[in-house]
């Protein structure tokens, strides 16, 4: 489909508008993804620095799909579950 043949279906007379538009669909559907899933281990006992809670992530992450923690108890992996509730989240006004 040529962007002459969106602009026609969408009733659009703005050229610019529709190639940002289309722009924009492709990369929601690139995001949504997969494309290299892989699994990272590291052991949360050292911090990087003197602060404790800073751990070293691997500089190519890009999302962060789920954490487990081993425990020591019974030698398994167990699944850090999500919030049960919606983080506090403020808009940033600074322009």
């Amino acid at each position: 489909m040529t962007v002459q043949e969106v602009m026609e279906r969408s009733g659009s007379d703005n050229t610019t508008l529709t190639v940002a538009f289309i722009k924009d669909a492709i990369h929601l559907i690139q995001s949504q993804q997969d494309d290299n899933v892989a699994t990272w281990k590291t052991n949360i006992n050292l911090a990087t620095s003197s602060v404790n809670n800073i751990y070293p992530f691997p500089a190519n992450l890009i999302k962060l799909r789920s954490i487990s923690v081993k425990d020591t108890g019974d030698k398994k992996y167990k699944r850090i579950k999500r919030l049960s509730f919606p983080p506090v989240v403020t808009e940033d006004t600074d322009p």
